[in-house]
């Protein structure tokens, strides 16, 4: 297996933006809700609205420049090319942290973030809290490779990211996520405690505790409505993912109306948007974000990862440094008493007062300040 780190750049020939386009204008649209919300799913009125403005007013050649100014490589692990951005901060003591997403999001999410990450004094902050950033595609996402056989597992996800982190020199390094990246930074936490420092986590995922059934706080009773909330009316597009990825990569991929109305059904009901999703993200982001999907036709591919992982996640209790920052739109917002249950060693905690599920892309400002003020203490 080659080690080779590969520069990378996006460079989409316009055959295929022609093609997007043709698509959009030929789409067959389906019959209007019968209700007046997004309770149905997501509104034909918009997903026009956003479709036509697709097709005729975004301009992806401007797009690509804005995510191509972030320094790109591939590198093959475990026989899949992995795409990632690593941006070394100008402070040579910097911190090397991984930041992972999750679904339906991509390495987009994190773009307002880079810079403040690496470079605090340019925004506000000091050079002790500086990161050399490295920000991969999960196998099957964005421009990362797609698996070729079963067994690419959050688990198995951790395991790479290790070896990208030891491939780029970084002997001790801090990891970051939510959603699946918080799986892929919990498995880390379990298994690469010799390398990794500590782990920060926006969807820290842990049980409920039995214990505390009998006296619950009012954020442990809204926790579990929002359980069951998701439950019975959410978790349709995980079900379907994680049972039959490859019967939904068909319409996916062959439709873009239906590969963004996928995508953009959640980004409603998972940031604190306050009923539309761009109250709180602009069309262009959230399109620059399907297009990650679209482009590489990764419908499939990143369903796979509900397939490969659903009923298989590891819950080990992790001993090293955590931290976590629960935001109140969050799919699963655990107390901190449940969450001491598996982590033993928490050093920061905050329960935040804005944002959703997407913290970096949402709340970047308090994503940064959370991120520094979690791995302070382990500089």
């Amino acid at each position: 297996m080659s080690t080779e780190i590969r520069p990378f750049k996006i460079e989409i020939p316009d055959a295929e933006i022609e093609d997007l386009r043709r698509r959009l204008a030929s789409t067959r649209w389906p019959e209007k809700e019968l209700v007046d919300d997004w309770s149905q799913g997501i509104p034909l009125s918009y997903v026009q609205e956003v479709c036509a403005y697709w097709g005729e007013k975004y301009d992806w050649r401007s797009r690509e420049a804005l995510l191509n100014q972030w320094p790109q490589f591939k590198t093959e692990i475990d026989g899949i090319d992995i795409h990632f951005i690593h941006l070394r901060s100008k402070h040579e003591d910097a911190m090397p942290l991984v930041i992972t997403h999750g679904w339906p999001g991509s390495v987009v999410e994190f773009q307002k973030v880079m810079g403040p990450l690496t470079d605090p004094t340019a925004h506000g902050g000091d050079a002790s809290d500086a990161f050399h950033v490295v920000c991969p595609s999960l196998p099957g996402y964005g421009f990362s490779g797609k698996p070729t056989k079963t067994g690419t597992s959050v688990g198995k996800i951790g395991t790479m990211w290790g070896q990208l982190m030891a491939r780029l020199g970084y002997d001790k390094y801090a990891a970051q996520g939510g959603d699946w990246g918080a799986m892929v930074t919990s498995a880390i936490g379990i298994q690469d405690t010799e390398h990794c420092l500590g782990i920060h986590l926006n969807m820290p995922i842990v049980a409920p505790d039995p214990e505390t059934m009998s006296d619950m706080t009012e954020q442990e009773k809204s926790a579990l409505a929002g359980i069951a909330h998701y439950t019975e009316q959410g978790s349709g597009y995980s079900k379907q993912q994680s049972t039959r990825p490859q019967t939904l990569g068909y319409g996916l991929t062959d439709s873009p109306s239906g590969q963004a109305a996928w995508v953009l059904e959640k980004f409603h009901a998972w940031t604190d948007c306050n009923g539309h999703p761009e109250n709180v993200l602009g069309r262009d982001e959230l399109l620059d974000n399907v297009m990650l999907y679209w482009l590489s036709g990764n419908a499939a591919s990143s369903g796979r990862l509900y397939w490969e992982s659903f009923n298989s996640v590891a819950m080990d209790d992790i001993t090293i440094p955590v931290g976590c920052s629960i935001f109140p739109k969050e799919i699963f917002r655990c107390s901190r008493r449940w969450a001491e249950k598996r982590f033993k060693n928490i050093i920061h905690w905050n329960d935040m007062k804005v944002g959703g599920h997407f913290a970096a892309f949402e709340q970047p400002e308090a994503y940064v300040g959370e991120v520094r003020t979690c791995f302070r203490s382990l500089r």
